[in-house]
């Protein structure tokens, strides 16, 4: 590599390997963000060799510089702004060299500077195939890096041919031919076929695609896919419950006494409140569940990685085109229960305008990650964590119920949708289905680190705001109002009450008189209806933020009362009665209301900022809050009369 050279560009077709190389060489020294002025997702990392640090950018993959999608615009844009500077990485797979190298030779074209890297070596050897790798480099007059990403086989020879790299004038076809689009495509796959068909060897059968297409015998057969695919589902949301339940329960134990300990460690007063009963009980609330969110994106990962998905996107599309979808809905539609924003952003691959528009409007109906801790506590209320229908775990199999509900509501809306935008646009759907390969379990892990902090502390910070504005509301209120309530039970007749119950009956009042009670109050005569109170009105308003937060601020509400911090959160709400009642709170009529408002409900405000920046419109993010919110609130008006 030249000595000004500092940063290097993978490209490269869809399931070559790009983001396994781009992890193996950068490792976890990596962030995502978004390219300038679009929503499309850029990987960017860094490494250093010889003393050299090199900075790596992973755009999004593409066949060709022609662009059909936003992710190949972005892609295309992003490549034509390089500099001399710059290197150019084009991964390709290798069991697939004609079709990879047309990107390859449009590249070479624009004057770029260029090493192939081709990947997956490994399956040409298992079919028995050979490629002169000298020939074909001096054919296309570039350097060839022969790799293994997936066991980071040939990444120090790739990075020593990078550092050693020497800039040189080529091309592929004369610019003349460049003026038409299908004559210049046409020529470039006759030159490439010419020079693979002159520098490989084929000596057995391709078995890699054999056994794929024996799996796929089965995978996408029109009544063995289905089950195979809801036997996962079904799988997955039994082993979120079973596998986390034990190291949920060593945080929760850790909290409790991590909080029991400040509280004794510190001297009585605001900064002990602030710290014990706003930050700690707000944070506990949600650290609690990163065991079944690491699971679950585990799941997702390996899905994805052994090539799965794709399957999924084929299988579904003959469904889901009966609702104004197409088999490419399904992605974003699966990765929205891990989060509803890469979701979203993920439909740009939608060439279809109505059919992507449709998708992002219905994608937040798909139950998130976010919504598990809210799913998770309030089940918790009305049904054990040993209670079990034959052997399968019922908390698993009402989360997968939650789940289900809001697939089903998703195509329905979607159902309607199409009924409702006109558009005279054709669809279309193809899809390159990879071959089966066994998961990556590096990446898997990189993918569960990656998430897993992003949850952590995207939510983490606004937890903690939160937690603090909240402990603040709920620490004060106007006037003398506290003083008044301390003044009435210092001279009350208390003989009948230990004196930890009447500080907890006092603490109770001054909650209700705090700015907090007062904005939960005004709330409650609209939810009241639903089964709710004040307390579950203020989570429904901080919601919005983020849906997790629900967990954090129910935390902090309930710590009142609980001044030796010996009770979870789980506990707290058990314990909870209706003021005007005194009976229990979260009566399975409660529960179940609440459950389908979550289930439902808009409350995101970042998914409605991608909403608006995907469809540059804010009509469609103020639709999404009218109908999901009036779905939320009168399946829980149903359900809720039905339960009663």
């Amino acid at each position: 590599m030249s000595s000004a050279a500092k940063n290097i560009v993978l490209i490269g077709n869809p399931n070559t390997g790009k983001s396994t190389l781009f992890n193996a060489l950068t490792g976890l020294n990596q962030k995502i963000g978004n390219f300038p002025g679009v929503t499309v997702d850029k990987k960017t990392g860094s490494y250093t060799f010889k003393n050299n640090k090199v900075s790596v950018v992973d755009l999004p993959g593409t066949y060709s510089l022609n662009p059909n999608s936003e992710d190949e615009r972005v892609a295309k844009k992003y490549l034509e702004s390089t500099t001399k500077n710059d290197l150019i990485v084009v991964v390709a797979d290798a069991t697939n060299l004609k079709r990879n190298l047309l990107l390859f030779t449009q590249i070479i074209d624009k004057g770029k500077q260029v090493i192939l890297a081709l990947n997956m070596m490994d399956l040409l050897e298992k079919n028995r195939q050979e490629i002169d790798l000298n020939k074909l480099s001096k054919l296309l007059n570039c350097p060839i890096i022969p790799i293994n990403a997936r066991i980071e086989k040939g990444v120090d020879e790739l990075k020593y041919a990078i550092h050693s790299f020497k800039p040189k004038e080529h091309s592929f076809i004369d610019k003349k031919y460049s003026a038409n689009v299908v004559d210049e495509t046409m020529l470039r796959f006759n030159k490439i076929n010419q020079i693979v068909n002159e520098c490989t060897t084929k000596n057995g059968e391709n078995k890699s695609y054999l056994l794929t297409k024996k799996i796929d015998n089965i995978i996408t057969h029109k009544v063995y896919g289905y089950l195979t695919f809801f036997a996962l589902l079904f799988f997955i949301f039994q082993a979120i419950f079973s596998w986390a339940s034990y190291p949920m329960d060593l945080i929760d134990s850790g909290f409790i006494f991590l909080c029991d300990y400040v509280n004794h460690l510190l001297p009585e007063g605001m900064l002990n409140d602030l710290i014990v009963n706003g930050i700690l009980a707000g944070l506990g609330g949600i650290v609690i569940f990163v065991p079944q969110i690491a699971i679950l994106f585990a799941f997702i990962t390996i899905l994805e990685d052994t090539g799965y998905m794709a399957r999924v996107s084929f299988l579904m599309d003959r469904i889901l085109r009966q609702f104004g979808l197409n088999g490419k809905s399904v992605i974003p539609l699966l990765s929205s229960t891990a989060c509803a924003i890469p979701a979203i952003m993920g439909a740009r691959t939608i060439a279809n305008y109505k059919e992507r528009l449709i998708t992002i409007m219905v994608a937040p109906l798909i139950s998130c990650s976010a919504r598990i801790p809210v799913y998770t506590i309030l089940i918790a209320l009305v049904v054990s964590e040993d209670e079990a229908y034959g052997i399968f775990n019922l908390q698993g199999l009402l989360v997968m119920g939650l789940y289900l509900l809001g697939f089903a509501t998703a195509l329905l809306s979607a159902w309607v949708m199409k009924l409702i935008i006109k558009s005279k646009e054709k669809s279309t759907f193809t899809l390159e289905m990879p071959i089966y390969r066994a998961p990556r379990w590096k990446n898997v892990g990189f993918e569960i680190i990656s998430k897993v902090k992003i949850f952590l502390f995207d939510a983490g910070k606004v937890i903690i705001a939160i937690s603090i504005i909240l402990w603040v509301l709920s620490s004060y209120g106007p006037g003398n109002s506290f003083q008044e309530i301390e003044l009435k039970y210092s001279v009350a007749d208390l003989n009948d009450v230990s004196n930890v119950e009447a500080q907890s009956m006092m603490a109770a009042e001054k909650l209700e008189a705090s700015y907090a009670g007062i904005i939960g109050k005004t709330i409650e005569p609209a939810i009241k209806p639903l089964g709710f109170d004040w307390k579950i009105g203020i989570s429904l308003v901080t919601s919005f933020a983020a849906r997790e937060v629900f967990v954090g601020t129910m935390a902090t509400l309930y710590s009142v009362g609980d001044e030796d911090n010996t009770k979870s959160i789980r506990e707290k709400m058990m314990a909870a009665t209706n003021r005007e009642t005194g009976e229990k709170l979260y009566t399975k009529a409660t529960t179940f209301s609440l459950l389908l408002f979550y289930v439902f409900a808009m409350q995101c405000m970042a998914t409605l900022a991608i909403v608006y920046r995907e469809t540059n419109s804010i009509k469609w993010p103020i639709i999404q809050v009218i109908y999901m919110g009036a779905l939320a609130y009168f399946s829980s008006l149903l359900v809720y009369t039905i339960f009663s």
